[in-house]
């Protein structure tokens, strides 16, 4: 009964007062059922464009608030609307919608929606399927169309500088041949916004080649710069900024904090946990559930905190400094494990102390021919054969 008397109360207020629904109807619009949608779509047009505005960003809202809320129905519905902002926001609402019959409908948008910020918010919501792409989790075909389409839009000199940055970003996530010259090329374009752009591919590429720039731009007085830098060496595992971040979780800008909280997650070692498990006493909430996060994603990726962060068991009764010096190589690394090294600000003033790609190509070598011995030990182990094969 209170079921029927809520969507009757939904219907009178898009219908008939053609106004903004309570509050408590809200939740209503996610799932509709097919009926409800053709409903939907035909008082759609007669709401103000106020309404429908104000609609579709309290849909993305509450999508943030509450992730099994799905308004995928009607935000595809109203990616389609008169109103650029309406357009925009509904389709920044698909953000991590994997319906792979968007694909075709959002390159459409981007290569002819009359409205840049439309085309950007279209370039923007393509990344998931990049992302998607690269883990062979959608049609190589798919893959192939989107990120034909985003290069496509980043080469064209007359398009919006918004539109090229967002696409840019969305190759961000891919390997395939050109995009980390366009990285580097965007990377020093005159205008801020796209170098901004750079260092937020840099991280998505997971490719250590970008380390010394995400490192260097923590220290840019350009609060987005920071910011995205954060992200960057959070997505790179870059152990070496931990000490800049630890700063940075203290930094003026809020959301600067916020994610150098979330890098520290995902980056590890004790400084990083020891600052995780401080922040999680933080006066301000928003911090603390930060700080409870990062740690469970440490805890996620590495097990029992309290036994992962101690000396491997070969360096018992050794110092803690002892067993983490080492000469930084990725071979001694696999050898004795990943130590937390202190890191000077100058160590990377120098060209060629870090960041420099000859040397990461040689420390992916190594780590190939360490997996390929890790296989080759494999295989010769029977399937039936109980025993350990790193005994």
């Amino acid at each position: 009964m209170n079921e029927k008397k809520t969507t009757d109360s939904l219907w009178h207020s898009l219908e008939e007062l053609q106004e903004m629904p309570q509050a408590v109807d809200f939740k209503q619009f996610s799932g509709l059922l097919e009926k409800d949608m053709q409903r939907l779509t035909t008082a759609w047009p007669g709401l103000p464009v106020a309404t429908r505005r104000e609609l579709v960003q309290t849909w993305n809202t509450l999508a943030a608030e509450d992730f099994e809320l799905d308004f995928s129905a009607v935000f595809c519905m109203a990616m389609r609307d008169q109103d650029e902002a309406v357009r925009a926001a509904a389709i920044s609402g698909l953000f991590e919608d994997e319906d792979i019959r968007l694909v075709p409908q959002l390159v459409e948008i981007m290569e002819r929606d009359t409205a840049a910020p439309v085309r950007a918010a279209a370039a923007r919501t393509l990344a998931h399927f990049v992302l998607l792409g690269e883990l062979n989790k959608i049609r190589p075909r798919y893959f192939d169309v989107t990120c034909a389409a985003l290069i496509a839009a980043y080469n064209n000199p007359d398009e919006d500088l918004d539109v090229r940055r967002r696409a840019l970003e969305a190759l961000g996530y891919t390997s395939i041949a050109g995009v980390p010259a366009m990285i580097e090329a965007a990377y020093a374009h005159s205008e801020e916004r796209m170098r901004v752009s750079a260092v937020l591919a840099m991280g998505r590429s997971a490719d250590k080649r970008w380390a010394k720039i995400a490192y260097r731009e923590l220290f840019n007085p350009l609060p987005e710069m920071r910011y995205e830098a954060t992200r960057a060496c959070g997505e790179l595992s870059l152990s070496e900024a931990v000490p800049a971040l630890v700063e940075l979780a203290e930094d003026v800008n809020f959301n600067i904090q916020l994610m150098a909280l979330w890098a520290l997650g995902q980056i590890g070692g004790k400084q990083a946990q020891r600052v995780l498990e401080e922040h999680t006493q933080s006066d301000n909430p928003d911090l603390r559930q930060a700080a409870h996060d990062a740690l469970e994603e440490l805890e996620f990726f590495h097990g029992d905190l309290s036994t992962f962060f101690g000396p491997p068991t070969e360096f018992e009764g050794a110092s803690e400094g002892s067993w983490a010096e080492d000469d930084g190589s990725l071979d001694h690394k696999l050898r004795v494990g990943f130590g937390e090294d202190d890191l000077d600000e100058d160590d990377f003033d120098d060209e060629e102390d870090f960041g420099d790609e000859d040397d990461f190509d040689e420390e992916d070598e190594l780590l190939a021919l360490y997996l390929e011995e890790d296989e080759d030990e494999d295989d010769d182990v029977e399937d039936d054969d109980e025993e350990d094969v790193w005994d």
